[in-house]
């Protein structure tokens, strides 16, 4: 579960930021005796090119690299980062990443910091009884071990870790292809954690803009037990949907086919393929299809711009399913961004999101993007309308519009239409 995502210097991110999932409010806020539970839904809300995106981004990053920067390590080519560009100063500066994950009720610290040549530094903590442990700490290719870890014979592979790839990468790869006879000691075992979770639990979706192939959709429903929820919950959707079909269900290749089959204007069925299907219904199939595995055992789903062809209604009920204990039993959570709104009201009088689930960006005049929580303005239970009050600009977070710069522009077509 993840409690805190920390980062820097990343795409329209200059300064450090933070996402902080502890609950604000309620019988689950924290305190400083107690270990809460994190929120299992966060909604970004934000002007278009504030910044909402490349928070996903940023947490998609550093999946990225846990799970694949040994595979990518190649001498001479450095790392792959984007950095904010907009000050030549900053864009030369290493890159931050960290994040605070409860995993089998011990909290674990894991983060690194990386410039366009190397890892700078890369760190991974646990806490059981609430007690600092350090696995290790690493600053360029110098590793320092916790008295625990120290003896751990996990601590060999520092010497084979390439400048450019996370220890943790190393270490959690070999522990998968190390023989099922050799034990794990406790130290392997927080590095098979943190690394199963951050690359294993975090489902990344296609971007909204991507091209989807027939086989793209036929995988999501290859999932075991998957196919029956998805069709089950596209009815539910009121799309007019009987039944999925799956052609070549046996057949691995890129020729896999999809087709819907929908209620006729008589008994008889009617047949549409991916090209005739509308696009909120092969949305609605992507997100249902990637939500469901992570419902069911539990990790984080992002995902960017969750309102993209979605009715309002639709968009509220998937994230109902993260806010129900009884569906949700796993602990997922789902961190999405969104221009919709509506989120921030109610609907047959619950709120979609609660106040320590809605979050801001705004991108100053110099550029760089900042990352707020509702919290901060300390909305009230019950009597303040949200919706209203963010499009009044009450907590900033919408674009500065001029309607006589709107039509100034078009009108300029016809002056110089004239000329």
């Amino acid at each position: 579960m993840l409690l805190s995502f920390r980062f820097a210097n990343h795409r329209s991110f200059r300064d450090e930021q933070q996402l902080n999932l502890l609950p604000v409010y309620g019988a689950d806020a924290s305190d400083a005796g107690s270990e809460a539970t994190a929120v299992p839904v966060v909604g970004i809300f934000g002007a278009n090119a504030s910044g909402k995106s490349n928070v996903i981004s940023a947490f998609g990053y550093l999946s990225n690299m846990v799970g694949q920067s040994d595979k990518e390590s190649e001498p001479g080519l450095g790392v792959r980062r984007q950095p904010f560009r907009l000050d030549p100063e900053v864009a030369e500066m290493p890159s931050s990443y960290a994040v605070d994950l409860l995993l089998d009720g011990i909290r674990h610290t894991y983060g690194f910091t990386v410039d366009d040549s190397r890892i700078v530094e890369e760190w991974l903590y646990c806490y059981p009884l609430r007690r600092k442990r350090v696995i290790f700490d690493r600053t360029g290719q110098n590793f320092d071990w916790g008295e625990e870890s120290g003896r751990s014979g996990i601590r060999r592979l520092a010497d084979i870790v390439a400048p450019t790839a996370l220890f943790l990468s190393v270490a959690a790869r070999f522990n998968l292809n190390a023989p099922a006879s050799e034990a794990r000691d406790e130290t392997s075992e927080v590095l098979h954690r943190t690394f199963s979770w951050l690359w294993q639990q975090v489902s990344k979706p296609m971007s909204v803009n991507s091209r989807r192939r027939p086989y793209d959709y036929a995988r999501l429903l290859d999932a075991p037990g998957s196919k029956r929820a998805i069709v089950e919950l596209l009815k539910g959707a009121d799309v007019g949907l009987r039944e999925v079909i799956q052609s070549n269900e046996d057949d691995a290749s890129f020729n896999r086919q999809v087709y819907f089959l929908h209620h006729g204007s008589t008994d008889d069925n009617v047949l549409f393929r991916i090209s005739d299907e509308s696009s909120g219904t092969l949305r609605l199939l992507e997100l249902a299809g990637r939500a469901i595995p992570v419902l069911d055992q539990g990790g984080l789903f992002l995902v960017d711009e969750i309102d993209a062809s979605l009715h309002p209604l639709l968009t509220a009920a998937l994230i109902r399913l993260f806010r129900s204990t009884e569906v949700n039993a796993s602990g997922a959570q789902l961190l999405f961004t969104t221009h919709d709104a509506t989120l921030l009201g109610s609907i047959d009088g619950d709120d979609v999101l609660e106040r320590d689930q809605v979050w801001f960006t705004s991108k100053e005049d110099d550029g760089a993007s900042e990352l707020f929580s509702l919290a901060d303005f300390k909305p009230r239970r019950q009597g303040e309308n949200r919706l209203k009050r963010y499009l009044n600009g009450s907590y900033g977070a919408i674009p500065e519009l001029s309607m006589r710069l709107f039509e100034h522009a078009v009108l300029s077509r016809t002056d110089s239409g004239a000329e």
